[in-house]
């Protein structure tokens, strides 16, 4: 595994994105603390773990961003829309007509926030969607990538969406290294959708893993913890105890093992959290490179929503990479924007590149005057 210089890429040129995703846009229906069947409102956010990574990096760390993904003119579809400018992402869209009826259509994810001793619940609906009809030829690539790109990313929700979808995902990485962008994954391994996605007689499992893996081979930095390596990818590390949820000593210890199997990725990092209640979580996160270790400080969160806090914490890690800062500075910018993303409601930033600066630095929760 290479160094943060080995991956920093080249400074920003005129016109160029800092970073752009491919994935599924969906929204998320939130009705708070209240449990679904009891609810009678619901707010929406405008969501996607791909997306969130963007509108992160555009809002909260001013990059120029952009997402690719499917879109549907229909009402549903005019409301992302909206909300992808409103976060000052571009999108680039392979559009389709709804039929009045079974769509196609946005995906909805159910999520509600829990209380205390009562956990999040998450489902989907995700029955004829649109982002699992794209597949490879569905975008120009030469064409989006035409005023320059520094750094690509996708993950492994949209991957597991059908079987033409991993493999956009190669293309757009073959396309996105021709263009000399950084390429990075989040694995984001979600048992429920690869069991939903496999093929009848399947194992669903090594169905993830076969195709994460060849997914994996066009990737310079990957996001994803121990659960995600072992599941994700079928990596299995030496036998360590591990203390806490916190301790990264089997973490570390896999990354000879990715070392050996995916020679190429120059970088590793994921949150580490220990979940006390729905509201009270310990947090930190972890990164490797150049053979070497870092974690970032620990932090005891008031938690308002804790969707969206790994793909925070990815936002803020790839912007000190773009920026050249150290590994650690790195890695605590990350660890800073996640946890602040946690205090919003929503899955997308409302924090300004400041807070995240300050609270990397050792900030408090003392009212700023």
């Amino acid at each position: 595994m290479g160094t943060l210089t080995d991956i920093n890429g080249k400074p920003a040129q005129n016109g160029e994105y800092d970073f752009m995703a491919l994935g599924a846009l969906v929204t998320r229906l939130d009705p708070g603390i209240v449990p679904f069947e009891y609810a009678d409102t619901y707010d929406i956010h405008v969501s996607g773990g791909e997306f969130n990574v963007a509108a992160n990096l555009s809002r909260a760390f001013r990059k120029r961003c952009g997402i690719v993904s499917a879109m549907v003119d229909y009402p549903v579809g005019l409301k992302v829309e909206a909300e992808v400018r409103k976060m000052g992402v571009e999108g680039f869209y392979k559009r389709f007509s709804h039929d009045g009826v079974f769509g196609p259509n946005l995906a909805q994810v159910w999520s509600d926030q829990g209380k205390g001793v009562r956990a999040p619940v998450v489902f989907y609906n995700r029955a004829n969607e649109a982002a699992a009809r794209l597949a490879p030829g569905s975008f120009d690539w030469d064409a989006i990538f035409s005023s320059g790109i520094r750094w690509f990313h996708s993950g492994g929700i949209f991957s597991a969406l059908s079987p033409t979808t991993p493999e956009l995902v190669i293309e757009a990485f073959k396309a996105a290294k021709k263009a000399g962008a950084i390429t990075s994954f989040d694995l984001n391994y979600r048992a429920k959708l690869w069991a939903a996605a496999g093929a009848e007689g399947n194992d669903p499992v090594e169905t993830a893993q076969r195709v994460l893996s060849s997914i994996v081979d066009h990737v310079d930095v990957l996001v994803g913890n121990e659960e995600d390596l072992q599941m994700g990818l079928g990596l299995q590390g030496p036998t360590v105890e591990k203390q806490s949820k916190l301790d990264p000593t089997v973490f570390f210890s896999m990354m000879e093992t990715v070392k050996q199997r995916f020679p190429h990725i120059k970088a590793v990092a994921t949150t580490m959290r220990e979940v006390k209640s729905t509201n009270r979580h310990d947090w930190s996160a972890i990164l490797y490179i150049g053979g070497k270790g870092y974690q970032a400080p620990t932090a005891s969160l008031d938690v308002h929503d804790r969707v969206g806090g790994g793909d925070g914490f990815a936002a803020g890690l790839i912007h000190g990479i773009l920026s050249d800062l150290s590994p650690q500075e790195a890695l605590n910018l990350g660890w800073a924007h996640g946890a602040l993303l946690t205090t919003f409601p929503g899955d997308t930033t409302m924090a300004t590149l400041e807070q995240v600066e300050a609270f990397a630095q050792g900030g408090s929760a003392r009212i700023q005057r």
